[in-house]
């Protein structure tokens, strides 16, 4: 008799459907912040990481992450899992398309630093080259047991950094790029001098985030190994937005005279991402104060970018290369003793395991930097990364796709 899916692979599937939908969702999210006439321009761009990551990862990018023998302890054999094959396996299958999802949505991120200018075919030639040489190394080195783990050079002389759902693997990573092609670009015409344009979709800001944090609860507890382990995630991934909204907002109050939509929306992602690394070893006490730290620090950082001259148009770098930052370094304070670890300084575990999460995060930023600004450069100075002063001011929406996100003629008289 045929027993059915197991629930291993039925939670796997859901999961990975979860984090599937939080590439969509991060599209909201960043099209509801940008200028109205690019609105279909930034949906563009995290949708069509969709389709070409979902290639590029099931033809080689699972293997460079996940393979034996990797090159430096950083990049495994491209041809291990080539096409993905059914004789691989039920389990490896499931392990290419969850981690695919992941692949996805953590270039997407990118795109949100570079709204409003970039031209939309060397996005799509972006897309590929940073998830072949930036994601799938940092994957490697983190989870595939390569430089970053307790097996790898760096992990066995500085010890293994956490990292259970991404902070170096994903947000640091992300974030770094996204401040480097944002510089490689350059700042949008006006920049500090015009008043910044508001988000010109605010429902459209919130339901995106609202669709995240639903994405999130496969995002970080689709990997959980047992029942308290994923009970854990789950309340630390509930509670940790929750405590960064609430100083965001307090924040704002405090800083600019009342609490905002955006405020709101920007701290549950902030508190999100701050949360992934140590979503797995924190309680919910450590939960709440990672939030609470998140909200104030990712908030403030936001005014960075005016006082640097970098236009990271929409907040990548406070929202995700901040927030990473203090939920991988937290754990350095705050993780429970495991059979893994000795715990953070707070806990007993002395500075070892904070020494750990510093060199991770080192290393995420300088690999992560060093990497974009080659591919960065390379397409800016051969086919061009930056659209024309005159398509970004008329907006890309039209230029790019012929396409208009919203109609504002005039009612036909026979119209109901």
């Amino acid at each position: 008799m045929d027993e059915g899916l197991s629930a291993g692979a039925v939670w796997t599937i859901t999961a990975t459907a979860l984090i599937i939908l939080m590439t969509p969702a991060l599209a909201f999210f960043y099209a509801g912040m940008t200028r109205v006439k690019s609105t279909l321009n930034m949906l563009m761009m995290s949708v069509v990481s969709m389709g070409i990551v979902g290639v590029v990862w099931v033809l080689w990018g699972n293997s460079m992450a996940s393979s034996d023998g990797a090159l430096l302890q950083l990049i495994g054999n491209p041809l291990t899992d080539f096409g993905a094959t059914a004789s691989k396996g039920t389990d490896a299958l499931l392990g290419i398309a969850f981690n695919a999802a992941f692949a996805i949505v953590t270039v997407a991120i990118i795109s949100g630093s570079i709204a409003d200018r970039a031209k939309f075919g060397a996005w799509c030639l972006f897309v590929p080259l940073w998830v072949t040489f930036a994601y799938a190394p940092m994957a490697y080195a983190v989870w595939g047991g390569g430089l970053l783990s307790a097996e790898g050079a760096i992990g066995a002389w500085a010890g293994e950094a956490l990292d259970f759902a991404g902070g170096t693997v994903i947000h640091m990573n992300a974030g770094m790029a996204a401040l480097v092609v944002a510089v490689i670009l350059g700042v949008r015409h006006g920049f500090g001098k015009d008043p910044d344009p508001r988000p010109h979709n605010l429902p459209l800001v919130l339901l995106g985030a609202a669709l995240l944090w639903v994405g999130w609860f496969g995002f970080n507890v689709g990997a959980a190994t047992d029942d308290v382990q994923a009970a854990t995630i789950l309340v630390n991934t509930l509670v940790c937005p929750a405590a960064a909204m609430l100083t965001w907002l307090l924040t704002e109050r405090i800083r600019d005279g009342r609490p905002t939509t955006f405020g709101a929306a920007s701290a549950i992602v902030a508190g999100l991402v701050a949360i992934s690394p140590a979503c797995a070893d924190v309680d919910a006490t450590g939960a709440i104060l990672i939030g609470l730290v998140t909200g104030v620090a990712s908030a403030l950082a936001i005014g960075l970018k005016y006082r640097l001259n970098y236009d990271d148009s929409l907040d990548v770098v406070a929202v995700h290369l901040v927030s990473g930052f203090i939920g991988t370094v937290a754990l350095g304070f705050l993780a429970l003793p495991s059979e893994a670890t000795a715990g953070g300084l707070f806990y007993g575990g002395g500075l070892a395991q904070l020494w750990a999460q510093v060199v991770a995060t080192l290393f995420a930023w300088i690999y992560s930097a060093v990497v974009t600004a080659v591919i960065g450069v390379a397409i800016h100075r051969t086919v061009g990364f930056r659209v024309e002063q005159t398509v970004e001011l008329d907006g890309l929406d039209e230029h790019q796709h012929a396409e208009s996100a919203y109609h504002f003629g005039p009612v036909s008289a026979s119209a109901p």
